[in-house]
Order: C-alpha cells, then structure tokens, then sequence
C-alpha cells in the first residue's frame, strides 16, 4: 500500500529503520543500567520540541495534500509554495528532524543522541534523491527551488 517505488529511497527506508531500532534500544538499555540521568526540566524542554515537531508535521501534511511517505509524483499534482514551504522546501523532513533529535532526552537518555545522530545524514540523504525525483517530474520545481533557496533549516540550507 506505501511501497516506496524509488529504489534509493527504499535503500534510505532501510537505513533509517535500522537507527530507529538501535535508537528504541538504548534507551531501555540506558534505564536499566542506568548510564544517564537528564534532569527533569531537560526532558521537559525536549517533549515540547518533540511535540513542536508533531504540530509542524501536521501543518505541512495540511498545507500540502500531496505530501506523504513515499516518494512520487501523482496526476494532477500541484507545487505546494505557500504557509511553510514558502520559507523551507520540505518542512515535514524539518519537523522529523526535531522530533528524531528530540527523542532521546525525551526518552531520558543521552546515549541515544548517539545512534539518532545519523538520522539527519539519512533525511539529507533522502531530501536530495526526493528533490531529484520532483525536479524531473514535477511542473514549476525547479523555479520554486530558486524562489525558495532553503531546503530543510530555514536560513541556513
């Protein structure tokens, strides 16, 4: 039903599963063995980031109707350019961002920063094959690239 039809981007699929486990992983493991101790305000801090990036999620899913999982081009698709990807060309891959980098002191532990530190290497990774796909398939792509030069952090790339 949400069979990534890009092979790069199945590969990438793959990737991030793997961080995503090992990243589950250590935090139960930091628990039990008591490796870290966030302090409380740390953890709250780092729940409101997490929802933060929930919300932005949400508001890309709702200012772009063709946004999804997968990667491709449909019919009558049409450039999503205004609300937030008037400012960065792939909000949803910045709300993951805060959420992935969010989640192990949400978790309460500083050793998962370790394995979801590569998360951002596999979203630049798949932002770059997905601007690929779109500016071969997608009308107005490559001009909107140009209107709006930020890909995934606003102000800085």
């Amino acid at each position: 039903m949400f069979e990534e039809k890009e092979k790069n981007q199945r590969k990438i699929i793959d990737a991030s599963k793997i961080v995503f486990f090992i990243g589950f992983l250590v935090p139960g493991l930091d628990r039990r063995f008591g490796w870290s101790s966030v302090p409380s305000e740390l953890v709250v801090f780092a729940d409101i980031v997490f929802l933060l990036g929930y919300v932005l999620t949400f508001l890309a899913f709702k200012q772009n109707s063709f946004a999804g999982r997968t990667v491709e081009i449909y019919n009558g698709q049409k450039l999503a350019s205004t609300g937030l990807y008037a400012i960065i060309r792939h909000p949803m891959y910045f709300a993951q961002l805060l959420i992935y980098l969010s989640m192990p002191i949400a978790l309460g532990s500083y050793w998962a920063l370790i394995p979801f530190l590569a998360m951002p290497a596999v979203l630049v990774y798949r932002l770059l094959d997905e601007e690929r796909v779109l500016l071969k398939g997608l009308a107005g792509y490559k001009a909107y690239c140009k209107k709006t030069p930020y890909r995934l952090i606003p102000f800085v790339w």
